[in-house]
């Protein structure tokens, strides 16, 4: 079976490769945003504090940026296959910690664990899906890993809401004798063990097989798995594939730097990264019930509006399937930069307008609603441009001769920008909303600034073609 048919459709055995990696992003939208329905429950099982419990809820991003900083080494010297298994293996021990852990400092060490394993997926998933995409389907199949991320994410939060729904509470005793909140993190076993299982049964990237000298191997993958015809087609795309790796040794960090430190198309990686953070997304998704809460809606009306929204980005994703190879990446990019400036500045005017009646904060009048379209615009904005787009092109902007390292340094820079975003989150809140969503609201007008003159169109070109 080919890579495509011949009216030039994808395969079915190219889509289920791109599903089986992209299954790291489901383990890692699920493992980021599970967390968001245990917060009140751990804050009061442990007695922590606005900081603490900040920092127990953002200190996976730890793991997950000193995950994604060696996912590149990792993946280069054992290969993309094994490293996925490396994170499956990471991610269901931290389940099991987390769901068992006795203290706030236990808990965050299986928690950092956790995040180790979910920096290795980031990485791995988008570079190895763009290694094994014909460049006219690349896109579409690269927000595969979009897509999963938020899939895990709405499961998390669906698998959240049932638990509270049957158990009372998040912090209700049930089977066993424990609380719901640590059956949410003992769920994370099931979806990170599939992810073990589906990836041993995935071919090697055809490019690190030939950085290896593997060539034979190589072949067999291009012609079974990416569609190319034995013979000459076949032999060609070896020697492309050949002049653009170092086949005589192995990616080193020094080949990243350059004149300002990093060479400037790391530099672009980065900024990506940390502007996709830096909006402030992940504050939807780690403490949305939090969030709702703290502005007069009821914890049951709280996990639903929470799992509302991840519906909705599961559907702005479908968008983004739809258009990437279509619109491009970087127009892609402008109109949700647009988009998100517009939303949060909303959402910063509506919580300016919040009031304390009789030791509660609420929304007066209609601002409530406001708040709530505004929320969900700014995840549409998100969900159909930025959050696919990004990691479509880190996995390609990259040339060969550095990927698997650039974009590891890449999307550590993501997970630090996500610890800094989701650790101030709870102070910001403490000093008003309307200042915490000022912030995102310019962040994100500087990333509509950073695209137009910073971004390069990649739409259509193989990676091959991708230069320093």
């Amino acid at each position: 079976m080919t890579a495509t048919t011949s009216d030039g459709k994808l395969s079915a055995r190219l889509i289920f490769i791109a599903l089986g990696a992209a299954l790291g992003g489901f383990v890692f939208g699920y493992d980021s945003s599970i967390v968001n329905g245990t917060v009140d429950a751990v804050e009061h099982e442990f007695g922590l504090n606005a900081v603490t419990i900040g920092f127990t809820v953002s200190c996976a991003l730890l793991g997950a940026a000193l995950g994604a900083w060696i996912a590149g080494m990792v993946s280069e010297r054992v290969g993309r296959v094994r490293t996925m298994l490396f994170a499956s293996i990471l991610l269901a021990i931290s389940a099991i910690g987390c769901g068992l852990c006795f203290s706030a400092a236990d808990l965050i060490v299986w928690r950092i664990v956790g995040g180790i394993g979910v920096g290795f997926a980031s990485v791995i998933a988008p570079a190895y899906i763009a290694e094994v995409s014909p460049a006219a389907h690349r896109g579409r199949l690269g927000t595969m890993q979009q897509m999963a991320i938020v899939l895990g994410i709405f499961v998390a939060f669906l698998v959240s809401a049932l638990l509270v729904f049957v158990m009372g509470s998040a912090d209700a005793t049930g089977l066993f004798g424990l609380a719901a909140w640590r059956w949410m993190y003992l769920s994370l076993l099931v979806p990170a063990v599939l992810y073990g299982v589906l990836s041993l049964r995935l071919p090697e990237s055809p490019r690190y097989l030939v950085e290896r000298g593997r060539y034979v191997e190589a072949a067999t993958v291009l012609t079974r798995d990416m569609g190319m015809n034995a013979g000459e087609e076949t032999e060609k795309k070896i020697e492309e594939i050949r002049a653009t790796v170092h086949v005589e040794r192995r990616q080193k960090f020094s080949d990243l730097l350059g004149r300002f430190g990093f060479h400037p198309l790391v530099w672009v990686g980065i900024l990506l990264s940390v502007f996709q953070q830096f909006v402030g997304i992940n504050v939807i998704f780690y403490y949305s019930t939090t969030l709702w809460k703290s502005v007069g809606f009821a914890e049951s009306d709280s996990f639903t509006i929470s799992l509302i929204t991840s519906v909705t980005n599961v559907v702005a994703t479908i968008v983004a399937v739809l258009l990437i190879d279509v619109l491009g990446r970087k127009l892609l990019l402008t109109i949700g930069s647009a988009i998100m400036t517009l939303s949060l500045g909303m959402m910063a005017v509506a919580f300016a307008q919040s009031e304390t009646i009789n030791g509660a904060v609420s929304l007066p009048g209609s601002w409530g609603i406001i708040a709530l379209v505004s929320a969900n615009l700014f995840v549409v904005g998100f969900g159909a441009t930025w959050g696919p787009a990004v990691w479509v092109l880190l996995g390609e902007i990259f040339p060969n001769s550095i990927r698997a390292m650039a974009l590891g340094v890449a999307a550590a820079a993501q997970w630090i920008a996500n610890f800094i975003v989701s650790t101030t989150f709870p102070a910001l809140a403490d000093a008003g909303l309307a200042l915490a969503y000022g912030i995102y609201a310019v962040a994100a007008l500087l990333s509509l600034l950073f695209v137009i003159f910073m971004v390069k169109e990649t739409k259509g070109r193989t990676l091959e073609d991708m230069k320093l």
